[in-house]
């Protein structure tokens, strides 16, 4: 084994059920200077914990069955929460990593991976961890500071989607109802949980309702509502993956739960003002309640909106 002066030997608890694979990565992680317990399957690593220490925690992902690597991670956090823990998969798909996530997997390595490779980035999660944490960040914390992330990657989605990108409207048309509707989101967020029935009950959202107006004015469809919702949905959430190291795990599942139900709640009230005009209104008297109701300034709007529906109006 090849020791690197001044630093410590890492002990390794490798685990994996293919025995061809596993004594592979013992031989090259110790050829690089680590020290490791290699073993084949759950039980005999759910007894390692219990009665060893470990700085690293390596392990396949299914063992034969799906998820059993889990369930180590699962036990090396409970024991062990110091220790580095890193989840291999030929085949991460998404409820695996939602999974690994809730079971605060450090790292998840995508098989086939360079044992070379794999060692160099055990080094360097260990430098990371050695290092003073970063304080952890509420969701709302992260979804306010990334409210002008969420509006431009929300924006680069609904240009990639046929559905949405056929009319023609200038970006800030298109996006300026999104800070409000984040703002409203944020603020269900930070609402006190008291356990009464209420937690789960969302809020009137103005800026939803006026979206519904504002969509129906430029000639939105129902369906392009439902797109466009769909996308801010999976904006957040791909917003919440790009801050993981700064996550703050305590809340993580019923905020995700929050955010799923606040923006179906927007996405219900939206659509009720734009039924309700559809019912009531043709386009042109539309557009002119919309100009003489302020909307374009309720929402943030460029003064060119209201001239500029005036001349799509049939």
């Amino acid at each position: 084994m090849v020791l690197i002066e001044g630093q410590p030997v890492q002990r390794v608890l490798l685990v994996d059920d293919d025995a061809v694979v596993l004594g592979a990565m013992r031989a090259l992680l110790e050829k690089n200077g680590f020290e490791v317990v290699a073993v084949g399957g759950v039980t005999e690593a759910l007894k390692c914990i219990a009665v060893q220490i470990f700085q690293v925690l390596i392990t396949d992902l299914h063992m034969p069955n799906a998820g059993d690597g889990l369930r180590v991670i699962s036990a090396m956090r409970h024991s062990q929460p110091a220790a580095l823990t890193m989840l291999l998969s030929a085949f991460p798909d998404v409820k695996s990593a939602k999974e690994a996530i809730i079971f605060e997997a450090d790292e998840i390595v995508v098989k086939p991976v360079e044992v070379k490779q794999l060692a160099e980035l055990v080094r360097e999660r260990l430098l990371i961890q050695r290092s003073p944490p970063p304080p952890k960040q509420s969701v709302s914390v992260i979804l306010e500071r990334c409210s002008e992330v969420v509006v431009r990657n929300w924006l680069a989605g609904a240009k990639q989607t046929p559905e949405l990108n056929h009319l023609d409207l200038k970006d800030e048309d298109r996006t300026g109802h999104l800070p409000k509707l984040i703002e409203d989101l944020v603020r269900r967020l930070n609402r006190p949980i008291t356990g009464s029935p209420g937690d789960s009950v969302a809020s009137f959202s103005t800026a939803a309702v006026l979206h519904g107006e504002l969509r129906h004015a430029q000639g939105y469809t129902p369906e392009m509502l439902v797109h466009e919702s769909r996308i801010l949905q999976v904006t957040l959430f791909e917003t919440l993956k790009d801050n993981m190291n700064a996550l703050d795990f305590s809340l993580l599942l019923p905020d995700v739960m929050t955010i799923a139900d606040e923006v179906d709640a927007q996405l219900t009230q939206t659509m009720g003002s734009y039924m309700k005009l559809t019912q009531t209104l043709n386009p042109r008297k539309l557009v002119k309640v919309v100009a003489a109701s302020k909307l374009p300034e309720k929402l943030g709007l460029p003064p060119a909106f209201e001239t500029a529906r005036l001349r799509t109006a049939p």
